[in-house]
């Protein structure tokens, strides 16, 4: 026997994204065949297996397992484990590589390489083994489907070709706006809204309407491939829209990229793309409109005769149809409403501090942070830093430009002293000590244009406290009251030449010092 160790990597090497995780896992628990959850999840099926199994092996359920975070779903699924190949296996799959390169040889089969197979190795593996663990060598798995529109399964997403405009009443200037169309696949019900441009933000308003127009969620949506819903488009592993993935968690359903190059895949969507230019775009064609809502206001007028008349050969309409077998298999919407979140990536400062350009305002995280590079997640009132799937700051969204939010528990310990520095906090400190100290420290606030001014001067003054002693500091305080004067190198001077040991530290008649513009009381005799 021999073992091999593998981890959570894809073909590239790389981490596979939480959000995929959680969309394979929804699949599973819809009774998706691994073929299908293969295929759209962009995993292998040895792979797939895998993540199965770590599943049913922790005993917990689809909705506990969504309860989890992405940084405890990390650790679930990135558990090392081992298979054993024996060395049968180990043969075989050193066979693999060139076996591969004879199949795309014209006439090739899998059925003669096989036979090649087991003629020279007689107590190999059967033929259907044999097809197993090549399929598995591959991991590209392609099967040709036939789409079956059961009731709550699929609604399909996109936008339509054509634009269609208003005329901003305040500047004459013609608006152009994109159409978002949405249809459900068992019962056609179709939706339709104006939006202003085919951003993250807009796509994911226009199809949160369209699940409240329905009164209900899908198992999953099935969009195009625009940058809204896809960042990058692959026939096997899709790589979803972080907004759009996790506006999909909010609601329930999975996402089901089409096919790059595979128009049956949204063949109904185009379809339904089609009856809206013939069913709604003709009635507006000469029609004028002054903002956004008067259009969709039509829009929709003409969206309810369309779905409320009968369709083409039959007694009933898209609405009757979805009434009767589809709402009640459409799961429960939400009760709150999806909060948009937009995504930015930044490096914490030294300072502690990350930097959000749309409103030029740094937030705090914990220090221990300092440098390292972290996920932002922000909606109109709120801002969560991320790092490693861990949030480790939220905070109240501010939009003072260049303003700081700082939450003093992310501080070290020394910062967190120097920011809390006030008078206040000075003065307690100094009447602790003796009142005549705190009277020279109220004393050095008093002489600075700005209280920030002292607080150097101040710390340096009791600190001595602690070198020599609070009674000796006492002194010294007391006899530069004496003098009137009020800063650090006066106390440092008193104390550093023992003048503070002297009896009387009132003193008026202290000697003069010796110096040459100094006359001297003989000069007057």
């Amino acid at each position: 026997m021999f073992w091999v160790t593998k981890l959570k990597l894809n073909m590239a090497n790389n981490r596979i994204s939480m959000s995929k995780i959680r969309y394979i896992l929804r699949l599973y628990a819809q009774g998706r065949s691994k073929n299908h959850i293969s295929t759209h999840g962009g995993v292998s099926r040895n792979t797939l297996k895998t993540y199965l199994r770590v599943f049913e092996q922790s005993g917990m359920s689809l909705s506990e397992l969504d309860q989890l975070t992405d940084k405890e779903l990390d650790q679930l699924f990135t558990k090392p484990y081992r298979i054993a190949f024996s060395d049968k296996q180990k043969l075989l799959y050193s066979l693999f590589p060139e076996y591969d390169k004879q199949l795309k040889r014209k006439g090739m089969t899998r059925q003669i390489l096989w036979e090649d197979y087991i003629k020279s190795y007689p107590d190999g593996y059967c033929r259907s083994q044999f097809n197993y663990h090549f399929r598995l060598f591959r991991s590209q798995v392609n099967p040709v489907m036939h789409i079956e529109h059961k009731a709550g399964d699929k609604m399909y997403v996109d936008f339509s070709g054509d634009k269609l405009s208003y005329i901003d009443p305040q500047t004459g200037e013609l608006c152009e706006v994109e159409i978002f169309v949405s249809i459900l696949g068992a019962s056609q019900l179709i939706y339709v809204e104006a939006v202003p441009s085919q951003s993250k933000e807009d796509f994911i308003l226009a199809t949160e309407s369209a699940l409240h127009y329905y009164g209900g969620v899908p198992a999953a949506v099935v969009p195009d491939n625009l940058k809204a819903a896809v960042t990058k488009s692959s026939k096997y592993e899709p790589v979803l829209n972080e907004a759009f993935a996790d506006f999909a968690h909010h609601y329930g359903f999975t996402i089901l990229p089409a096919r790059a190059y595979k128009p049956r895949d949204k063949a109904l969507v185009e379809s339904a793309v089609k009856i809206v230019y013939q069913r709604i775009y003709s009635k507006l064609r000469d029609q004028i409109f002054n903002s956004l809502e008067q259009l969709n206001a039509a829009i929709h007028a003409a969206l309810e005769e369309l779905n409320n008349g009968p369709l083409k050969g039959l007694e009933y309409s898209r609405r009757q149809q979805y009434e009767e077998i589809e709402r009640q298999s459409m799961n429960a919407l939400p009760l709150i409403k999806y909060e948009f979140k937009k995504l930015h990536y930044a490096t914490v400062a030294k300072n502690g501090h990350v930097y959000l350009s749309e409103n030029k305002h740094y937030y705090s995280v914990p220090y221990q942070y300092i440098t390292k590079k972290v996920k932002i997640l922000y909606t109109a009132k709120t801002v969560e830093i991320y790092y490693n799937f861990e949030r480790i700051a939220l905070h109240n969204r501010a939009k003072n430009p260049g303003g700081y939010t700082t939450d003093k528990e992310h501080m070290a310990s020394t910062h967190k002293f120097v920011s809390e520095w006030t008078y206040e906090r000075f003065m307690e400190w100094a009447h602790s000590i003796h009142e005549d100290v705190g009277l020279y420290i109220h004393k050095i606030f008093m002489s600075k244009a700005h209280p920030e001014q002292a607080f150097k001067s101040c710390m340096g003054i009791l600190s001595f406290a602690k070198t020599v002693g609070r009674e000796r500091l006492t002194k010294a305080c007391q006899r530069a009251l004496a003098y009137q004067s009020y800063n650090y190198h006066n106390i440092e001077r008193i104390l550093k030449n023992g003048l503070d040991q002297n009896d009387d530290p009132a003193d008026q008649n202290l000697p003069m010092p010796d110096h040459e513009n100094i006359r001297g009381q003989q000069y007057y005799q």
